[in-house]
């Protein structure tokens, strides 16, 4: 089941699927505060017949676009949560988990003032300028796809970007209504050659918390056996040259089952707890 969200607007305009009154302070960008929404389980039919090739539907390609005078402020408050937007996606690569919203949203303005198109393929994320293009990769299947950002969200905690009805429909979620994805930044010099898609994996694993020495993530490893954590153990990595001593949880088969081992470990007295990247 699709989870919920929101958007963010500008006080230029206002969302057409505004759901909840939620109080949102911004600042560095002087009269241009958001205003974000939630978006419902796409359980709805769609507004517009499904085309009949989805798969028709081309990726766009990366150009060079100004920054979008709205939907770029410096920083902005949601839901108790500072973000604060990149001066340029370049660079940009993270793993995490991907939602999509569509029938609830679709004609509805985005944070940069554009109108939403269910059946394009575009993409929201908290902190890329506006516009901006990635690959996301579906992680447990290898499909990926180029998208453009043009809004901001998802807000729901755990998940890293939203996006369209088409471009989950390409990367075979929208049943799941959420996926295991790795999202790459592309510049316009990338758009006739894009990174190779990284190789699928099912394999979601939780990070507890990781360290410098070993006995501490030890520790930290007897402590969660002893509240009944029986899949975790210790993963040493070399960074910059220096041992680093991960402690993790899994694997985990899915999304949602992800969502309920970082809830209980919370409600354990783990709140470090979090998606592994990698």
């Amino acid at each position: 089941m699709r989870t919920q969200r929101r958007r963010s607007s500008t006080l230029q305009w206002i969302p057409l699927a505004l759901v909840a009154a939620l109080t949102v302070l911004v600042a560095g960008c002087g009269s241009t505060p958001f205003h974000p929404t939630k978006h419902p389980t796409p359980t709805l039919p769609p507004p517009a017949p499904i085309p009949a090739d989805i798969e028709s539907i081309p990726d766009p390609v990366p150009r060079n676009e100004p920054r979008s005078a709205r939907g770029n402020p410096a920083f902005y408050d949601v839901l108790g949560k500072r973000y604060f937007v990149m001066n340029s996606a370049e660079g940009y690569l993270e793993r995490g988990v991907a939602s999509w919203y569509g029938p609830g949203f679709h004609a509805a303005s985005t944070s940069n003032g554009e109108r939403y198109d269910m059946y394009a393929m575009t993409a929201a994320h908290k902190t890329l300028p506006l516009p901006a293009y990635v690959q996301v990769t579906n992680l447990s299947n290898g499909k990926h796809v180029v998208l453009r950002v043009n809004d901001r969200g998802p807000f729901k905690e755990g998940r890293i970007i939203d996006l369209s009805y088409t471009a989950a429909a390409k990367l075979d979620m929208l049943k799941a209504g959420t996926t295991f994805v790795e999202v790459r930044a592309l510049t316009p010099m990338q758009k006739d050659s894009p990174p190779a898609a990284p190789p699928a994996t099912s394999d979601l694993y939780v990070q507890a918390g990781a360290f410098g020495t070993e006995a501490n993530a030890t520790k930290l490893l007897g402590q969660l056996r002893a509240k009944g954590v029986t899949n975790a153990f210790v993963r040493e990595d070399q960074v910059d040259g220096k041992p680093m001593y991960r402690v993790r949880v899994g694997p985990i088969p899915n999304v949602n089952e992800f969502d309920k081992v970082v809830k209980r470990l919370r409600m354990l007295g783990f709140p470090d707890a979090r998606l592994a990247a990698n």
